[in-house]
């Protein structure tokens, strides 16, 4: 069982240099960086696109550390094998999507990948409850999907992490809650706060001077 108190960085791969993505990589585990995250938009789900299994593929080899797969996109059950056979580690979907969300994490589960289940700023808590004793992690979306460097959205989300740290306490589960969206050092004390334990940050860790010391700082925070 993994403990889901332990802080996790997990440094948003959308938000590296792709030109030098290998380097890239061996910086952020260099850096100290837990998992590597890598945001999939379809530019349906949202209006975006980023990339597909191709690309986490292309990752998987230069990577030492768990691929931490988020799946922003309208049909995961039909690409969640892709993904898989890419060499994803876990993969995460969304609540909101177009899917049967039970057999969607029964089948993350039975490819041998942990599984996740993500929710969007706008969204009430609720629509999760029913998946939460089928989860490894909830994520909570701190910014609308399909963009970085936005603000933060702390009075929209941060209900939502702590609700997910009370249910999990109520109902004894163990998996952890992850943010993505906004996370920088001074944010990430607000998202651990509030009992999230896997800080997911992109512009404010590749962009970072020093990447090892915003990883430290976060870690601390």
């Amino acid at each position: 069982m993994e403990d889901c108190n332990r802080r996790i960085i997990a440094p948003s791969i959308l938000a590296a240099d792709w030109a030098h993505i290998a380097d890239e990589i061996a910086r952020a585990e260099s850096a100290g960086a837990d998992w590597l995250h890598l945001d999939v938009m379809d530019g349906h789900f949202v209006p975006n696109i980023s990339f597909g299994p191709q690309f986490v593929a292309a990752v998987r080899p230069h990577a030492g550390l768990p691929l931490d797969v988020h799946l922003m996109i309208e049909r995961p059950d039909v690409y969640l094998p892709a993904f898989v056979k890419a060499g994803a580690d876990r993969i995460t979907v969304h609540v909101e999507a177009e899917h049967d969300v039970s057999d969607t994490l029964k089948k993350i589960r039975e490819a041998g990948c942990k599984c996740g289940l993500a929710i969007n700023p706008d969204s009430h808590f609720h629509t999760v409850e029913p998946y939460l004793d089928q989860i490894d992690l909830l994520l909570v979306m701190t910014v609308r999907p399909g963009f970085g460097g936005q603000a933060f959205m702390e009075e929209e989300t941060m209900p939502k992490v702590a609700a997910g740290r009370d249910w999990r306490r109520k109902h004894d589960l163990h998996y952890h809650i992850e943010v993505d969206g906004g996370i920088d050092t001074a944010t990430v004390a607000i998202a651990a706060a509030h009992g999230a334990n896997v800080m997911v940050a992109g512009t404010s860790l590749f962009r970072a001077k020093d990447m090892a010391e915003s990883v430290e700082m976060m870690r601390l925070a």
